[in-house]
């Protein structure tokens, strides 16, 4: 396929547009600055999907559209944060779905989160549990309305719900330092859920749902064995062969990273019941074995 990648700038990027010159796809990246590189072979355009522009010309000349685009939600939360964090995710969605309204059988991979949930509590959730309640929910439920609208355009939308991610990058290696220090301990009680997924398992996930005609909706990227935070950090210091005694209290968290504490002191039981049905088997299912095969591309980097 000819595919046209947005936000792909950042750490899933940089191991998804690799995977996808490997399986044979050409991969255009639209960026916001044209300095980005992936090697020979990857074609770069700038591109701000975030506002309309002559952007938007490309996608009639592409099979394919991915929208990873989206400001970090890993950080304190204010007013101009949550601004951010919706409108990067609503309006680059909403520009390209517009642009894909005069083409025909496309189809558009759109990123989501497992924070559709909410707090799922010890639920077990699959693609059809209802979304939850919280910011985070309303951002993954309005960020899933706008893709959806390519349907009635008649194209072809697939949304992984992506899980916390394993790798070289992201949410690991900002807990990396203080854990390989021994300064690691559970987020408040530790008995919400992580679900988590390990990089190469997230973009073979991406490439099996652009390759498989009959994909379809959202689908929850998390490893089939969903864990607590408890035992999260308990792999992870088993991992480092460091202790894990220094718990993180609720109101110290929440201190410190005020409402998007929520988004740490909460979770989702979150399986993969819609890539089982269509016969995705993972690479890294087990949490001890895929922090094994990420950590030490973490101590290098």
């Amino acid at each position: 396929m000819k595919i046209l990648a947005f936000g792909a700038t950042g750490f899933v990027g940089a191991h998804l547009v690799p995977h996808l010159q490997e399986r044979g796809h050409e991969t255009t990246v639209a960026a916001r600055s044209a300095k980005a590189s992936f090697g020979p072979g990857v074609n770069v355009v700038r591109a701000d999907p975030t506002s309309p522009g002559p952007w938007q010309d490309l996608i009639a000349q592409h099979d394919a559209v991915i929208n990873l685009t989206g400001s970090p939600v890993a950080t304190r939360w204010n007013e101009a944060a949550k601004k951010s964090i919706l409108e990067t995710r609503i309006m680059s969605t909403r520009n390209i779905v517009d642009a894909l309204a005069g083409t025909a059988g496309k189809t558009l991979l759109c990123a989501n989160a497992v924070g559709y949930y909410g707090d799922g509590g010890d639920r077990l959730l699959t693609e059809d549990s209802p979304r939850g309640t919280g910011f985070l929910a309303d951002v993954a439920a309005a960020w899933q309305a706008e893709a959806l609208r390519a349907e009635g355009f008649g194209h072809r939308v697939v949304m992984p719900r992506i899980s916390v991610v394993l790798g070289n990058g992201g949410a690991l290696a900002k807990m990396f330092l203080p854990f390989s220090l021994g300064l690691g301990g559970r987020l408040g009680s530790g008995k919400q859920w992580f679900p988590w997924i390990h990089i190469q398992d997230l973009v073979r996930v991406m490439s099996f749902l652009l390759e498989t005609p009959r994909a379809s909706g959202p689908y929850n990227a998390c490893s089939p064995d969903p864990v607590t935070n408890a035992r999260f950090t308990a792999a992870l210091a088993r991992a480092l062969k460091r202790p894990a005694i220094l718990p993180v209290p609720a109101p110290a968290l929440r201190l410190i990273m005020g409402e998007a504490a929520e988004m740490l002191l909460t979770g989702q039981r979150c399986v993969p019941a819609a890539l089982g049905a269509l016969g995705f088997t993972f690479a890294h299912p087990d949490l001890d074995k895929a922090l094994a095969d990420v950590i030490p591309a973490l101590k290098t980097a």
